[in-house]
């Protein structure tokens, strides 16, 4: 079933021209400019054997009826950051789109349908960055969502989430009806770019993504006391920052020494610190900073997050200070299906073994790909709407392409043409082996 890559690479530039401007892309969930490109992205089903519709939480579903109502999901979303890149989400919404079309295309020449339903799904506000409620969509889709604690989430200008979603026709008491689309899902596929900088250190184009990695996230408050910082001797102090500077470089330190322990790939994160009175005479009485923890293993992050709160109680008292701890939020890690990355895995062996097959062909060598067994599979940091979708049960994984730098949610977010080129012929081949 061929694919054609021209096409996913053309639809790619006319979304980033149509929603982008000099500073990146611009796909605001709820705004005028998220709606045309799922508008524009509307016009690229004409004359498709397709239906289309929202369902109770905003999410676009594309439908390709098979002879069996069972069906495959592929799935991504065209909401981006602000001054965002022209591939994170959009590349999996254009890729399954070009799978879709491939579909219909080879069956409607003989009159027939596919032996499966195929479905494409464009999830609503997966990047948070209006309102900061992550996987909006797909929560709801999944029945995680949180109704009580989002209906007066405000952005910047102080819109509420409930009256953006009633601009868009979505009721926020009726989100909890998108959980009705989980009916006759038999997997559900997703396709990414890797936003880190992995693949692009070992030279890999693909990888098969293992799960995503769970989230401890806590707010933590170092208490001292605050004092005239020209008239207090060093050893007087009790230097709030210097509590919580400490305990910046333990985290990393003890993060550093698991993996070393554990051979693992866990990552901690002190992102924001703010001091009290703020002040360049005064010296801080209050440091409030926040801490992220992720890891696929749910021990190593228990670990991860028993640690850190075990130095922060030791480098307080060394300081004279007193620490609070409070979770802002957590999730637990998420594995995808090991049959799916199986699949992946194979598929991205026989994309690989295929190019190489047509280079050695030209340079008249024996060059040979690497089996699937030798395919890359690593966990994925970042959440995804797959992640939502696996909490269901339905079969789930993903599948990364390398970006370049490890750089995403920026303007200069890229992607070599080649590995899209990649990417798209092991979508297709994986989406017909599933």
């Amino acid at each position: 079933m061929p694919a054609n890559p021209d096409q996913v690479l053309a639809n790619l530039r006319e979304l980033a021209a149509l929603t982008s401007d000099s500073n990146g892309a611009q796909r605001l969930a709820f705004t005028a400019t998220w709606q045309k490109a799922r508008d524009w992205f509307a016009t690229k089903l004409r004359g498709l054997p397709v239906t289309r519709h929202l369902d109770a939480a905003g999410n676009a579903w594309v439908t390709l009826p098979g002879a069996s109502p069972r069906s495959l999901v592929l799935g991504s979303h065209l909401d981006s950051v602000p001054n965002g890149g022209w591939l994170d989400g959009a590349l999996g919404m254009v890729t399954a789109l070009e799978v879709l079309t491939a579909l219909a295309s080879k069956y409607s020449a003989h009159n027939n349908r596919p032996p499966f339903t195929v479905r494409i799904v464009d999830w609503a506000d997966e990047e948070g960055a209006r309102f900061g409620r992550s996987l909006f969509g797909s929560s709801a889709f999944a029945g995680t969502h949180t109704i009580a604690a989002d209906r007066d989430r405000t952005d910047s200008n102080g819109i509420t989430l409930a009256s953006a979603l009633a601009t868009c026709n979505v009721d926020i008491d009726r989100i909890g009806e998108a959980t009705r689309e989980q009916e006759n899902i038999a997997a559900y596929l997703e396709l990414h770019i890797e936003q880190g900088p992995v693949l692009e250190r070992l030279g890999l184009p693909l990888a098969a993504v293992l799960g995503t990695k769970g989230v401890e996230r806590h707010a933590i408050t170092f208490h001292g006391q605050e004092a005239h910082s020209g008239s207090t001797p060093m050893l007087d102090r009790r230097d709030a920052l210097a509590a919580a500077a400490r305990l910046a470089l333990e985290v990393r330190e003890l993060t550093l020494r698991i993996n070393a322990e554990r051979h693992s790939d866990s990552v901690s994160t002190i992102g924001s610190l703010k001091t009290f009175p703020g002040i360049v005479t005064a010296i801080p009485g209050r440091v409030e900073c926040t801490l992220d923890q992720r890891d696929l293993s749910p021990e190593i992050l228990a670990t991860l997050y028993r640690e850190a709160v075990a130095a922060s109680h030791r480098i307080a008292q060394e300081e004279g200070c007193i620490v609070e701890w409070s979770r802002i939020w957590s999730i637990d890690p998420i594995p995808f299906h090991p049959h799916l990355i199986h699949l992946c895995r194979a598929s991205i062996a026989e994309t690989l073994a295929a190019a190489t097959r047509t280079e050695a062909s030209q340079a008249k060598t024996t060059d040979a790909a690497p089996p699937a067994e030798q395919v890359l599979s690593i966990p994925s940091g970042p959440l995804h709407d797959a992640a939502e979708v696996a909490r269901t049960g339905i079969p789930t994984t993903m599948m990364f392409v390398q970006s370049l730098h490890g750089i995403s949610h920026n303007k200069i977010e890229d992607t070599t043409e080649a590995h899209l080129r990649l990417a798209t012929k092991t979508l297709t081949w994986l989406a017909t082996q599933s």
